[in-house]
């Protein structure tokens, strides 16, 4: 890929180490993270092109020895970024040619923390450009700037979106870890369909300084993991407090050590609500659902059925929020950018698409940013904020944990991936999933691998109240443990009808 290409110099020049750094004796972390390039060379630059990542620093094995001798929690681990957060090393570009001079050469504060914390930045994960804002009738995992990203277990298919690349590159094994942002769907839609684990967290557990933004409502990142143990460390290490994101505030004292008590949580007694109306219409995965329903009951769990049809306001005001938002954040965050001719409003990202046709817009519009930016009304703005917030909180989750009795809610997080088409976009099964109201009211969302239709993974969800990521981690893990079903596990090649 030209872009990662004509970024490897750049990683090198911009590594803090000394050339001596760079040969010191061999480590675990260190093998560890040339192994994870020696892969993105082989299925990523080549092979089946996953276009997951677009740059890494081939310097990396050299940071994981140091922070393995250093003795850092993370000791070393490889992680690799959605490219619409920042690092110092790289470019920042949210897939788009607008951006792709946004070197800022500086942190998001998460990834100070995470680099604190013994974690090496190995590279820059593609995604559906903008977030997935910029159009109604765009195909999630493709990104000017990146290209399509391709499902592991399906190259043919769709990876979801936004955090498309994030998803498929835990995936295919480039990195111990990755993060993920969301607004809506953007870390659990692709975790489920990509077969890893993916948590949303309490919206204000971890900063969003220095990402580039949706909303300032609904944004947060998270971890994107290959269990949720690691999810638990990733998160532990990129969570806490940030003055220049005031929401992080209000998270004082929340953070803690997310592993503990994960391998002894026991499902005994746990009640768990099950949302059956948004178990959708397929029979496969609704056998594959009773099943890992039957496991949890199993291991001691005790199962209510729900029957709940969500207040359809709760979407209209969640999307007047977006819209309103969007123009405010975005202006803010690109005004702040250092460098000149660089774009410093949604209307300057709109006359740059519009004259970069050919490159920015051959398969969608960006329909969405122009209704954005004439989303204007703050009343209007103000009143479906407060209506979103109290639909999908306070009378959505809050009153179904209470009114059940219950300590999570569960229901399939996605059907099975569909086949990628540029020119049709996207073809979501929208009777399958819960996440919206968490996504609206900031709860936190737990994906973890449930089984596999076809060979095409699918996802289980666990929701928690309002500052319950610990709990609802302990749950995920308990029901790892618990699982029955058997795991797909990627071909690097097209579906077909063989493949089970």
């Amino acid at each position: 890929m030209k872009a990662k290409a004509s970024l490897l110099a750049l990683a090198l020049a911009s590594s803090p180490l000394t050339a001596e750094d760079r040969v010191g004796p061999p480590s675990p972390a260190a093998e560890a993270a040339k192994a994870h390039i020696e892969r993105i060379e082989a299925l990523d630059d080549a092979g089946p092109t996953l276009n997951a990542v677009i740059v890494y620093n081939p310097g990396a094995p050299a940071l994981a020895a140091q922070a393995e001798r250093n003795g850092l929690p993370l000791v070393g681990r490889t992680v690799l970024v959605k490219d619409n957060i920042e690092t110092y090393e790289f470019p920042t570009t949210a897939g788009s040619l607008a951006l792709a001079n946004n070197r800022t050469v500086r942190d998001a504060p998460m990834i100070d923390r995470l680099r604190s914390a013994g974690g090496v930045v190995l590279g820059k994960t593609n995604l559906s450009e903008w977030a997935n804002i910029r159009s109604d009738s765009s195909t999630s995992g493709w990104s000017a700037v990146g290209g399509l990203t391709r499902n592991p277990f399906a190259t043919d298919r769709n990876s979801c979106g936004s955090s498309s690349g994030s998803g498929a590159a835990v995936a295919a094994g480039f990195a111990w870890a990755a993060i993920g942002t969301e607004t809506n769907g953007s870390i659990t839609c692709p975790a489920s369909i990509n077969g890893i684990v993916g948590f949303k967290p309490s919206v204000g557990l971890v900063s969003r300084t220095h990402v580039v933004p949706i909303s300032s409502t609904q944004d947060t990142p998270g971890p994107m993991t290959a269990s949720v143990w690691d999810a638990a460390m990733l998160l532990g290490a990129i969570a806490g407090e940030d003055p220049a994101d005031p929401v992080t505030l209000t998270a004082q004292n929340r953070v803690t050590d997310y592993t503990a008590g994960l391998a002894d949580y026991s499902l005994q007694g746990v009640r768990i609500g099950v949302m059956r109306k948004q178990v959708g219409n397929r029979e496969d995965l609704t056998s594959l659902f009773d099943q890992a329903l039957a496991d949890m009951r199993a291991a001691g769990a005790e199962l209510v059925e729900i029957e709940f049809d969500p207040n359809p306001q709760m979407y209209r005001d969640s999307f007047t929020v977006l819209m309103f938002e969007l123009r405010e954040e975005m202006g803010k965050y690109l005004a702040s950018l250092p460098g000149e001719d660089m774009p410093r409003s949604l209307a300057d990202l709109i006359a740059f698409n519009k004259a970069h046709v050919g490159e920015e817009m051959r398969w969608f519009g960006q329909d969405l940013f122009e209704l954005a930016e004439t989303t204007t009304d703050r009343e209007a703005y103000e009143t479906a904020r407060e209506n979103a917030l109290r639909i999908a909180g306070e009378e959505t989750l809050d009153k179904l944990l209470a009114d059940n009795n219950v300590q999570f809610l569960v229901a399939p997080t996605r059907g099975p991936t569909w086949v990628s088409d540029l020119v049709n976009g996207d073809n979501f099964n929208g009777s399958i999933g819960f996440g919206s109201p968490a996504a609206i009211a900031g709860y936190p969302h737990l994906t973890v691998p449930m089984g596999a239709i076809e060979g095409l993974p699918v996802g289980i969800s666990f929701f928690g109240a309002k500052w319950a990521d610990h709990e609802v981690l302990k749950i995920g893990a308990a029901f790892e443990r618990a699982r029955s079903a058997v795991l797909a596990t990627p071909s690097f090649k097209p579906w077909s009808a063989d493949t089970r």
